[in-house]
């Protein structure tokens, strides 16, 4: 069998897959709707992970990851996950955010065995290309040239399972806030109502005092 028919075999046995889990869908889901907020099956899951490795090339999953794993490289993996990924992902790689836990499928967690079984390159196709129907987007940087910010962060995934409370807790600091928690900020720091003035404030006239009020 050549590997043209093969994988032609694989993408029929996928999309039988797939016709049968939408039956099974509308069976026993369809009276509810299909919204996102249900909890995927075992079905869909099992269905998903299969689709997610076909959707990788063959060629993708044994590339290695040509960045070196040093200081620097995590310190600029750390930088980008916090600003591009923990919004969904979490500082920790749980999948356990607002936004994280309201996909459908949900963000995973980075930190168990469905992300940390993959290869190098299959995770490097992932954050590159994304996976459709899903919540997770396409970087990218691969066609530019400039590919070398998601190597970082497959180090970086790599490192989840290990990263101790204050590692979780830097890259909590670094994630940008929003126009909430930036006013949340402000209040939290603002004098209370009845507290003294600031010592440079101006004081306050008394009206009995000498000299105040009308001559």
């Amino acid at each position: 069998m050549t590997r043209a028919v093969r994988l032609v075999l694989e993408g029929l046995g996928v999309i039988a897959l797939v016709v049968a889990a939408a039956g099974a869908w509308f069976v026993f889901y369809g009276a509810d709707g299909f919204g996102a907020r249900s909890k995927p099956s075992a079905v869909e899951a099992a269905i998903a992970r299969r689709v997610r490795l076909a959707s990788i090339p063959a060629r993708a999953r044994s590339v290695n990851n040509p960045v070196v794993d040093d200081a620097a490289a995590l310190a600029a993996a750390k930088a980008h996950y916090a600003d591009h990924c923990a919004i969904c992902h979490a500082a920790d790689g749980s999948g356990a955010t607002p936004i994280g836990t309201a996909l459908y499928p949900p963000a995973p967690d980075m930190r168990d065995e469905g992300t940390q079984s993959l290869t190098d390159g299959e995770i490097f196709f992932i954050i590159e290309n994304g996976i459709r129907f899903t919540g997770m987007p396409g970087w990218g940087h691969a066609e530019s040239g400039n590919a070398e910010d998601s190597w970082q962060l497959v180090h970086l995934i790599r490192r989840l399972p290990g990263f101790s409370a204050d590692d979780i807790a830097a890259l909590r600091s670094m994630m940008p806030r929003s126009s909430h928690e930036h006013q949340e900020g402000i209040d939290h720091h603002a004098p209370k109502a009845g507290a003294d003035s600031h010592p440079h404030d101006p004081p306050h006239a008394d009206p009995h005092s000498h000299g105040a009020g009308p001559s």
